[in-house]
């Protein structure tokens, strides 16, 4: 933390880290309403595959 940071900072505030859900197709990042529990989709895009990422697409060979 830089020493102008720490001005800014009112007395008694910390910092928190908390556990997150994150979308592998949008990015969307939410907090669990409980921790225990896998979500079925994404609150955003709604993809029931927000836990596996996208697979790259093959490339096509035309014969000749």
């Amino acid at each position: 933390m830089k020493a102008d940071t720490a001005e800014k900072i009112p007395r008694g505030m910390v910092q928190v880290q908390v556990w997150a859900w994150e979308c592998e197709r949008c990015g969307h990042q939410w907090m669990p309403r409980e921790k225990d529990v896998e979500p079925r989709v994404c609150p955003k895009c709604k993809s029931p595959y927000w836990n596996k990422p996208r697979r790259v697409r093959k490339e096509t060979v035309t014969p000749e």
